[in-house]
């Protein structure tokens, strides 16, 4: 929270800073920086609804709207990435004079604040898509301070007034690639794709190497949130197996399956006397 707090106050100093200025370069970062507050805030939300209990109306609860605020955060930072460009581009034809100094200054406050944010986020940017790419978010916008500040300092020493333009669309291109990354992951998130750090070929290698597990088929894996992943299959049992047997060999495959992230397995059973007659048996 103090991160977010920290962060907000900064945006407001910089876009003044960058209005009064007129640094085009200074607006992008801060554009950058109000981008990742939104997005901070709307995975704050999402974290919070995601942990209330499921309803008779939501039997999964609330988990999906993780993935919907990464969603969201993505397609905001492109609409601002627009936006900005567009300005980038104007300045870069027609440069406008700027106190080249006080944007290195500014710029340099936006280093330290932004590294010691992503401070709150490095333990758990590994376990959850929203927190990695806010942790990603500010380590960049960290970068890119870097590039403002050698941009503010050549500008005060050079009046080459151009680089505030061309800075400012080299900022863009840095935040559209880690947007892109963050954009194509909660799209298949969305699209209920098989999360990347699932396998299905290694999920069936596992389930099909238990003793008494013939057939498996009518797999599905989907992601339930950004950080729990669920399955559903069919499994089709030897009949040497006892009615116990079963039921505990299904109890050890479900423990196995959350050691390979997945945390949600519904099994159905199947009999080999009993032909499938769907064609993905």
């Amino acid at each position: 929270m103090w991160g977010i707090v920290l962060n907000a106050a900064f945006v407001v100093a910089q876009a003044g800073v960058g209005l009064y200025t007129g640094s085009v370069a200074l607006l992008s970062d801060a554009g950058h920086n109000l981008s990742d507050v939104a997005s901070l805030l709307l995975s704050l939300l999402a974290y919070r609804l995601a942990r209330r209990p499921p309803t008779h109306s939501f039997t999964y609860g609330y988990k999906k709207t993780t993935v919907l605020a990464a969603l969201v955060n993505a397609v905001v930072l492109l609409i601002a990435i627009g936006v900005l460009g567009f300005e980038a581009v104007m300045r870069l034809q027609h440069p406008r004079p700027l106190d080249g100094g006080l944007v290195a200054i500014v710029a340099g406050v936006g280093i330290v604040v932004n590294l010691g944010s992503a401070m709150f986020f490095f333990r758990s940017k590994e376990h959850d898509l929203n927190t990695k790419g806010a942790y990603l978010h500010l380590l960049t916008d960290a970068l890119v301070s870097v590039g403002v500040v050698i941009a503010g300092v050549a500008i005060k020493y050079t009046g080459l007034y151009w680089l505030d333009g061309a800075v400012s669309l080299v900022v863009l291109v840095v935040i559209l690639v880690g947007t892109w990354g963050l954009l194509t992951d909660s799209l298949r998130m969305a699209l209920d794709a098989v999360p990347h750090n699932v396998t299905p070929e290694e999920i069936k290698r596992l389930v099909l190497a238990v003793p008494g597990v013939e057939e498996m088929y009518h797999t599905h894996i989907w992601a339930m949130s950004t950080t729990q992943n669920a399955l559903t299959t069919h499994l089709t049992l030897s009949d040497k197996l006892s009615f116990e047997e079963k039921m505990k060999l299904v109890h050890d495959i479900k423990h196995q399956l959350h050691h390979h992230n997945i945390h949600h397995a519904t099994i159905e059973l199947e009999s080999p006397r009993v032909p499938c007659e769907d064609k993905d048996c």
